[in-house]
């Protein structure tokens, strides 16, 4: 279980401190899709970065499984079992993708293992683990490709910052069966930033972050309605010919 308890996260701004996240206190229980949504600068990948220990709160405390995890930085953050995909993931000249998943895994993998993970992330494996994490990769595929790293690390909480971003309709199609597949075999806790409709949809809980403040929490039947009649997320995308066929 994932707790956060009056986390506060402040910066220097020209007119003094300036409060991104502000007395945040958050319960989510294990094996559960929470999606986080908002508006944007509302605080929410401050929220998850915080979590990852990307950025040191001000303030209050994080505790995963019972452990204090403020003060662990990234790397004991992930020995803890605690994974993170960026919204705008690194490259890494001279680093094969293969390679990449044998490290997120922390073990040497097969070759169908390795074709597991891409096919799960909507990338051909034979074209892509022989294949840099260079400037060759366009942003979705670099995208996909980290992805597919966090499912290796088979980690017990995953946060995703804005997955959909940079990534093509079918891919993203593929993404939403993956997260719905992870979530149904119970492989981990999900904890999802997200405007698209498609992906608030597989929430069993949703927490609506609003300047630097969680404004709702609840299951998805009690949150999802508010959100789709103020028109704060993003409608599903279709492809030309299925919005076509919609009229």
């Amino acid at each position: 279980m994932l707790e956060i308890q009056n986390l506060c996260y402040e910066v220097e701004g020209e007119e003094g401190r300036l409060g991104i996240l502000r007395d945040v206190s958050l319960t989510i229980p294990d094996g559960k899709l929470v999606v986080i949504t908002g508006p944007n600068g509302g605080g929410k990948t401050t929220l998850a970065r915080a979590i990852m220990g990307l950025v040191t709160p001000t303030a209050g405390k994080i505790i995963w499984n019972g452990q204090d995890v403020t003060a662990l930085d990234v790397t004991g953050r992930a020995k803890a079992g605690i994974s993170y995909a960026f919204q705008q993931p690194a490259r890494f000249k001279g680093l094969k993708i293969g390679d990449l998943l044998e490290l997120a895994a922390g073990t040497v993998l097969r070759h169908d293992e390795q074709c597991q993970y891409l096919t799960r992330v909507g990338l051909c494996a034979n074209d892509y683990i022989g294949r840099e994490m260079d400037a060759s990769l366009s942003g979705g595929e670099i995208k996909r490709v980290e992805i597919a790293t966090v499912l290796a690390r088979r980690a017990p909480l995953m946060i995703f910052d804005e997955p959909e971003a940079g990534i093509d309709l079918w891919s993203f199609s593929q993404l939403t069966k993956t997260f719905q597949a992870i979530h149904d075999q119970g492989e981990a806790t999900l904890i999802v930033i997200s405007h698209q409709e498609r992906i608030i949809d597989l929430a069993d809980e949703i927490v609506l972050v609003s300047k630097g403040q969680v404004s709702a929490h609840g299951p998805k039947a009690d949150i999802l309605p508010g959100l789709l009649s103020d028109g704060a997320m993003a409608p599903t995308c279709y492809g030309k010919k299925e919005a076509e066929t919609r009229g």
